[in-house]
């Protein structure tokens, strides 16, 4: 469990969120993952730095070029134990449509 309260707790900045998004379409250098952002290259840094704390970015210096890429199956279990409370949520509301469904004829029947 820890490591998804990590996992989430890196993906509740939208900055990291968007940078997560990017890698999604496959590894990229910093300074291109940076471009898109208003701020600086170090307030930046530590956004990377909590993303490759977290575990959910991995990263490779070659040369000057740091390279990052996601981490996916740090993104799998975070993504699966959303799936799974949808998946709770949304047999909660199948069977309130069902209750609802059964109830709705008795109550025309009543006159209600």
């Amino acid at each position: 469990m820890a490591s998804l309260d990590a996992a989430f707790h890196a993906l509740a900045d939208p900055t990291r969120r968007a940078v997560v998004s990017r890698l999604v379409r496959g590894p990229a250098p910093v300074k291109e993952l940076a471009a898109p952002f208003a701020m600086g290259l170090p307030a930046f840094l530590k956004h990377l730095r909590v993303l490759e704390t977290d575990g959910l970015i991995r990263s490779e210096k070659v040369g000057r070029v740091r390279t990052c890429w996601v981490n996916s199956d740090r993104l799998a279990a975070a993504e699966g134990w959303l799936s799974q409370q949808r998946a709770l949520w949304q047999a909660s509301a199948d069977r309130l449509a069902d209750y609802v469904e059964l109830q709705m004829p008795r109550s025309m029947d009543d006159g209600g």
